[in-house]
């Protein structure tokens, strides 16, 4: 999928054959009724150039209620977003966590689900990366009691210009300039953690041009993304909130569920609460995992099949940041890290 996002830029060309890049990305009119401003820029002038014409810089504010968004009735499943992997391992890390912890945000941003940090699978997930891909198998397979739905993947294939194939690049100091044209390519994959499946896997290259900036025609790609990291970013980004949607609709085919988080008494705590959509009176099945069935004869696996029903509990309060606490209602044999899911 190609998209083409306007950039207002002012570049001041060096006698040498890199450059330094200001920036300024429209930010989209939101749902909500935006705070709007103008502020006109001065112009700008080195030793060596003359001043560059004035840039109009647009201010949008959009503000989101939180509480509102805490007290929605849908039930939200979790998704644990991996660090960001760099398939050509040059980008610096603060980018890749900066691009990531920003994907977080603008999914949690659509109210339909709740992404977190892979903190809470106590992984070294150093020891599942093979050829610059996470084994997202293994890490679905080890995190079967995490309390979340599923886990993420999100790689930086390439950034570069759209015509770098097409340029000779020499050492020179030329000033001679091109438009910008850049070309971004990243890969999201989605695994479910209770059937271990893949939900998603989309490779996206996302086309930006701006027909009024000019960049200098003998500077690589590598060495222009390095002297201007905040672009980088800012492209990393822009190019990953763009699977959201579709990454919310894969979500759509997995069941929502929690786990038993702890037992005290007559109390059973969850580790799903009220930001997760839980709501007070409501009724949830406790089931035993899944059951693998192998066949004998043919030897090897068949698939699995859903755990028994071991009762259901009644939730009559929260508890800590997006916890429930709950009675029980019917059944017996519960225990940590059992599921639960809607009863319906």
């Amino acid at each position: 999928m190609k998209k083409a996002i306007k950039l207002v830029m002012t570049f001041i060309f060096l006698a040498t054959t890199g450059c330094a890049l200001v920036h300024r990305k429209d930010i989209p009119e939101a749902a909500s009724t935006p705070q709007a401003a103008e502020t006109t820029a001065p112009a700008t002038e080195t030793n060596s150039m003359p001043a560059t014409e004035s840039t109009t810089l647009k201010k949008s504010i959009v503000d989101r209620d939180v509480k509102k968004n805490q007290e929605d009735t849908e039930l939200k499943k979790r998704v644990v977003i991996l660090p960001f992997i760099d398939k050509q391992s040059v980008r610096d890390l603060t980018i890749l966590k900066n691009s990531r912890d920003a994907f977080m945000d603008s999914l949690n941003a659509t109210n339909e689900l709740i992404a977190i940090d892979s903190g809470v699978l106590k992984l070294d997930l150093n020891k599942y990366i093979k050829d610059n891909m996470y084994d997202l198998k293994a890490i679905a397979k080890d995190s079967h009691n995490a309390g979340i739905s599923s886990i993420l993947e999100g790689r930086i294939i390439d950034i570069r210009f759209k015509d770098e194939n097409l340029i000779s690049v020499d050492n020179s100091s030329s000033l001679k300039s091109r438009k910008v044209a850049f070309e971004i390519v990243v890969q999201a994959r989605m695994f479910n953690v209770r059937s271990e499946q893949e939900l998603f896997n989309t490779v996206k290259t996302v086309s930006i041009t701006e027909d009024n900036s000019k960049i200098p025609e003998n500077i690589s790609s590598e060495n222009f993304f390095n002297r201007n990291p905040e672009l980088t970013e800012l492209l990393i980004k822009d190019a990953f909130s763009d699977f959201n949607a579709k990454l919310v609709d894969s979500l759509k085919f997995i069941v929502w569920e929690g786990r038993i988080a702890a037992l005290q008494g007559e109390k059973i705590y969850l580790n799903v609460g009220q930001i997760s959509g839980v709501q007070m009176g409501d009724i949830l099945k406790v089931v035993d995992d899944a059951n693998e069935i192998y066949d004998t004869e043919l030897g090897y696996h068949v698939g699995k099949v859903a755990g028994r029903v071991k009762g259901t509990l009644e939730v009559v309060g929260y508890f800590g940041q997006d916890g429930a606490i709950s009675v029980i209602h019917s059944g017996a044999g519960f225990k940590e890290n059992d599921r639960v899911e809607l009863y319906q």
